[in-house]
């Protein structure tokens, strides 16, 4: 059963947050904070699956602490829920590791999905921040890692902007799942980076690919 820890320092929020996965079956939340300070001392004795995490925390932002876990816990997924909107907040959690961002005017099951859609392997990244994201980070020139892609890879990243599943590609592109596997593992390699979030911010930043209606 996949654990949770919430880190907000608002008491209702975390509340909340534990009423709703408390309904679900497959859920259990095993940790809160409400500061940086605390989480970090509560992960020296209990390790979640994932995090769901505030940008706005007392002393160090959730932006800082997310690198911090992810360099030392590479296994735990974290999950920025937030009312910042801004692309440079966004930005910023997914270069530090944040593997999803959800904003806080979300239906909860959204939030739900989101945390099953993690535990899957995929990033979870906001359609409308994709959009966003591209026409303020335009270039004139795709990169060098660009042009290393085969025409393959190429369809399986555009496959990963649209939110696809290695399963949901493979039937996409009429592929096995393990060749599917492989193809993505080419593109981190090529890209330079290490993630599926990191791998759609690379590809919108760069006008890689099409961007989802």
């Amino acid at each position: 059963m996949p654990a949770i820890m919430i880190i907000d320092d608002h008491a209702v929020l975390r509340d909340g947050l534990k009423t709703i996965f408390s309904m679900e079956d497959d859920f259990t939340v095993v940790a809160e904070a409400e500061t940086a300070k605390e989480a970090l001392e509560k992960l020296t004795g209990i390790i979640p699956d994932v995090i769901i995490m505030d940008i706005n925390l007392p002393g160090e932002n959730g932006v800082d602490l997310t690198k911090r876990i992810k360099e030392k816990y590479k296994g735990i997924k974290v999950l920025i829920l937030t009312m910042h909107k801004h692309e440079e907040y966004f930005m910023a959690a997914i270069r530090n590791g944040a593997d999803g961002y959800v904003l806080k005017d979300a239906p909860s099951e959204e939030v739900v999905t989101a945390v099953r859609t993690l535990m899957t392997g995929e990033a979870v990244i906001p359609s409308s921040m994709t959009r966003t994201l591209l026409t303020m980070h335009q270039q004139p020139e795709q990169e060098k890692a660009d042009k290393e892609l085969t025409e393959r890879e190429k369809e399986v990243l555009d496959c990963l902007v649209k939110g696809l599943s290695n399963k949901e590609v493979a039937e996409e592109l009429l592929i096995s799942d393990k060749t599917v596997k492989i193809h993505v593992s080419n593109i981190f390699k090529k890209l330079g980076v290490k993630s599926r979030s990191q791998a759609v911010i690379h590809a919108i930043q760069h006008q890689l690919v099409s961007i989802p209606e």
